[in-house]
Order: C-alpha cells, then structure tokens, then sequence
C-alpha cells in the first residue's frame, strides 16, 4: 500500500504515483488513467472501462452467430 499526498500542479490539484506503481500498471509519463468507482472506493486503472462493454458486445454477438463462423470457416 501506498499512501499518497495531493499536491498544486498549476491551478489543479493532483497526485504522484510512484515510480513502483507506474511500472505495475505498465505506464509512462502522458499516458492516460481511468478512475472507475468500486463498492470499496475508487480505482485507478489503466484501461477504459468502456471497452469491457464493447468487448461484452462482441463476445454476445460471436456467442449468437456461433453456427454462422463455424459455417464461414469451412
């Protein structure tokens, strides 16, 4: 666990992440993060949670169409 400080960045506030957590969540320097909220609070991720609803999406339309790309890969 890490406990972090918020600091004046400009006219902003923000926070800095350690070195340690950049590498854990396999960032660099001006890449984006995404704040989602958990029944435990909120979680920085470096995915967007938008994508897991596209991915959903697909994976309900291959499950539907199932038949049809078995048939296609013939």
């Amino acid at each position: 666990m890490h406990t972090l400080k918020l600091v004046r960045i400009g006219n902003s506030v923000g926070i800095v992440l350690p070195k340690e957590v950049l590498a854990r969540l396999k960032l660099e320097k001006g890449e984006s993060v995404y704040l989602t909220d958990t029944p435990y609070g909120v979680a920085i991720t470096p995915y967007d949670p938008a994508i897991d609803d596209q991915i959903a999406a697909g994976r309900e339309f291959m499950r539907e169409y199932r038949d049809t790309f078995h048939a296609l890969a013939k």
